[in-house]
């Protein structure tokens, strides 16, 4: 079988690898890179996810890329201006040429002789397996599996008669309209679904197990719109996007200081919203401390606003057992339901679930600490893009990416071929990979790889320790063993 060569191979066309493609075009010109997409689209979880009101949970000055800027007026986007900033990103930078399309990557291996990697791909609809050989493997393929999202064994779960929806994959024209609707969960989808769904449905409940920290943010920055008449659209782009970055590294910072003051201010917020008769206390006051999982945004208030209007309700209670017609709760209360919506998350897949081998033999990564947030202890010129949990995911993303260009010049300019980061300092300890306890973290904790307890083992969660480390910091660092 002979195999297409390149110097850099990413995998995945979604935000992160167009991020990449970007910036090897502008760092790397002279290499040759070619980007695998198992779908027949680009966008990742921008073009899988159509459930109505689909939006990011992030702002647009910092979800977006550093080098281009966001246009529109709406700061927090619907998942059709996320899609069109991508094309026009992909038209822009001249990587339409560069993406394979029904390309799923399957394994891949690392030649200590060759200094290169060998990538088996299967083509959609075939059984038929390609391959690709290429100097430096850049894995933008996600945290999640594509394929199903998680879904908890609740008992009787077969015996509902109703409509059940999981949102990872929506079934096109769903009609809701005049329906009761049951939302399980009160992550970010959850949020963004049931003022969504109230519009038309006749009453939408969302069935928490517990509650999450809310916080209402007006979907436009009057600032940058204001801005936009004044200054060039890089200049608006720049100073709102420091700012976001500022704001947000400093509101983690306190929470993480002072979790009881940001606890009780955060939730006199929603109590300032629903009005002093509600019980904020039952359905918006978690048991953890702010930042311990993500807060979520309620875009202009909506949620609060069908909840006043009675659209929409909040329960707060432990699923019994699902019954024909919906769902009885540990109360004894039995909801009532045409459609349930299984917001239940995500199931985190490693590296697209892929099979690495070094010189044949098994990558055994949970054995492996992450170097810079990016890399792999032991494992040769490859990279993994993946973002904040705290912060927007193209942030930590934007960064990766940097560094991987600059080691790959590095690269070049010293005349070696292959970087590996080695752990050989014995006071180095493990810790888990993230200090984070939402569900689709802690289930998935024994399947990723730890980090250390020192740098460069040690995963920041902070852009500007890490825009120092990655964009300025040294590539021969002692650790990196360059041949």
């Amino acid at each position: 079988m002979t195999a297409e060569h390149f110097d850099v191979v990413v995998v995945g066309a979604g935000i992160s690898g167009i991020g990449a493609g970007c910036h090897l075009t502008m760092k790397c010109p002279d290499r040759r890179f070619v980007i695998l997409e198992a779908r027949d689209q680009i966008g990742g979880t921008w073009d899988l996810f159509r459930y109505p009101g689909i939006r990011s949970d992030s702002d647009m000055f910092t979800l977006g890329f550093s080098f281009k800027p966001w246009r529109d007026d709406d700061a927090i986007a619907g998942g059709d201006k996320i899609l069109r900033y991508l094309n026009e990103t992909i038209d822009e930078y001249g990587l339409k040429d560069k993406i394979r399309f029904g390309h799923e990557v399957v394994a891949t291996n690392w030649d200590s002789r060759s200094a290169r990697w060998t990538v088996d791909v299967r083509r959609k609809g075939s059984n038929e397996v390609t391959q690709f050989t290429c100097q430096f493997l850049f894995m933008c393929s996600g945290y999640y599996d594509y394929e199903e999202g998680y879904l908890p064994q609740w008992p009787g779960y077969g015996d509902y008669q109703g409509t059940l929806v999981h949102p990872q994959t929506w079934p096109e024209g769903l009609d809701y309209k005049g329906k009761k609707v049951i939302v399980i969960g009160s992550g970010a989808t959850a949020v963004t679904l049931v003022p969504e769904l109230a519009k038309e449905a006749s009453h939408v409940t969302m069935l928490q197990r517990s509650p999450t920290y809310m916080a209402a943010r007006p979907h436009q920055d009057p600032l940058a719109n204001w801005l936009r008449g004044k200054l060039p659209a890089k200049w608006v782009y720049g100073i709102t996007r420091w700012k976001k970055i500022l704001l947000g590294n400093y509101f983690y910072k306190r929470c993480r200081a002072q979790p009881e003051k940001i606890k009780a201010w955060l939730v006199n917020q929603v109590r300032h919203e629903l009005g002093p008769d509600y019980d904020v206390k039952k359905h918006f006051t978690p048991h953890y401390n702010p930042w311990d999982q993500r807060l979520c945004l309620v875009t202009n208030g909506d949620l609060f606003d069908r909840i006043k209007d009675g659209s929409a309700s909040v329960v707060t209670d432990h699923i019994d057992r699902f019954t024909p017609e919906g769902i009885r709760l540990k109360s004894g209360e039995e909801l009532r339901a045409d459609i349930i919506v299984t917001a239940t998350g995500l199931k985190m897949k490693f590296l697209a679930g892929l099979q690495f081998t070094l010189d044949g033999a098994p990558v055994d990564f949970m054995n492996s600490l992450y170097y810079k947030g990016m890399m792999f202890s032991g494992v040769p010129n490859m990279a993994a893009s993946f973002g904040y949990t705290n912060a927007s995911w193209t942030l930590k993303c934007d960064l990766t990416c940097d560094y991987v260009c600059r080691l790959l010049n590095y690269l070049k300019e010293t005349g070696t071929e292959v970087a590996t980061p080695v752990l050989d300092d014995p006071s180095v300890e493990e810790e888990p990979w993230l200090d984070f306890t939402s569900g689709y973290i802690e289930r998935a904790r024994d399947h990723f790889p730890k980090q250390g307890n020192k740098m460069p083992w040690q995963l920041h969660q902070d852009y500007f320790k890490d825009r120092k480390m990655l964009h300025k910091g040294a590539l021969d660092d002692g650790v990196m063993r360059f041949s």
